[in-house]
Formats: C-alpha cells, structure tokens, sequence
C-alpha cells in the first residue's frame, strides 16, 4: 500500500536537458475573445477636469486639492454674493425709507426736494 502519487515521467528537451513532464510549458491555444454586455443604468460622474489636469502633466496632489477646494471657493462666492444681495437690499429700503419720511416731514420743500432729486436721476438715466 503506497500512498505517493505516480512519478511523472521524465523528458529529454531538444536542448539535451532532462525535466520531469509535469512541468512542460502548456501549449498556448488560441481563445477566441469573450465578449461583454455592459448594461449602464446610470451615466459615471463627469471626471473631464481631473483628466484633463493630469493629462497636462501636473500632479495627482493639484487635482485632489482642486476637487476640495474647489467646492469650498463655490460656497464662499455664494455666500458673498448673499451678503452683497442682503445689503442692496438693506440699502434701498433706507432709501425708500428716507425719501418718505423727508416728502412727508419737509411739506412743499420736501416735495420740491423729492422731484428734483427724481428728475436728477431721470437725467443721468437718458445719458
């Protein structure tokens, strides 16, 4: 009762060289190519920038600090551009404000004053 495996047999190469025939190379045959059905449910994340940045040969540090900042410079534009709309704001209901309150107060000179201020601005508007 021998429990080992057969020994391979041994094979002379044309080289003159002996090797066991286990481990011959395997003939490579040819396989013809497998084709794939990709089923895309989904378009993948637009990357045109990052590939365009590395293909112009900076480095992967540039692209990845634009990707974090870039993000962050939106957001601060945004919120700039808030602040600048709250203030326009702000200012043109003081404006309203006082112009009422001086047509109001001043009597006919408030008035007087009031249309002459309209009609300078009418002016710089027709230029």
């Amino acid at each position: 009762m021998n429990h080992l495996p057969e020994p391979a047999p041994v094979v002379r190469l044309p080289d003159g060289t002996y090797t066991y025939a286990d481990h011959l190379p395997i003939p490579v045959q040819p396989v013809a190519p497998q084709v794939v059905h990709q089923h895309i449910h989904q378009a993948p994340p637009d990357r045109t920038v990052q590939r365009i940045a590395l293909g112009s040969g900076i480095g992967a540090g540039t692209v990845a600090a634009g990707v974090y900042f870039g993000p962050l410079l939106v957001g601060a534009l945004t919120a700039i551009a808030a602040n600048l709309a709250l203030l326009a704001f702000l200012a043109t209901v003081l404006a309203w404000g006082v112009v009422s309150v001086v047509k109001s107060i001043g009597g006919p000179e408030g008035k007087a004053a009031a249309k002459s201020i309209g009609k300078a601005r009418r002016g710089r508007k027709a230029r």
